[in-house]
């Protein structure tokens, strides 16, 4: 039996870090999308504002199964 994966581009976004931007776009894809087993990520931004850090942003693609009918 084979298994097929669909993966979907997502952005995330925290006020704290890239980590935790990553897990709240991984929590939100959580709560429509059943089974996500990976995650990669594409691209990391963030704004700079008096030379400090804030607003940080995340690309990423997420990976879960497509499930048989």
């Amino acid at each position: 039996m084979s298994t097929t994966v669909k993966i979907i581009e997502l952005v995330g976004e925290s006020d704290k870090s890239w980590e935790d931007a990553v897990q709240n776009v991984v929590r939100e894809a959580s709560k429509t999308i059943e089974g996500i087993t990976g995650v990669e990520i594409l691209n990391m931004t963030a704004d700079v504002k008096d030379g400090e850090l804030y607003d940080y942003k995340v690309n990423v693609q997420i990976a879960f199964p497509v499930k048989n009918r």
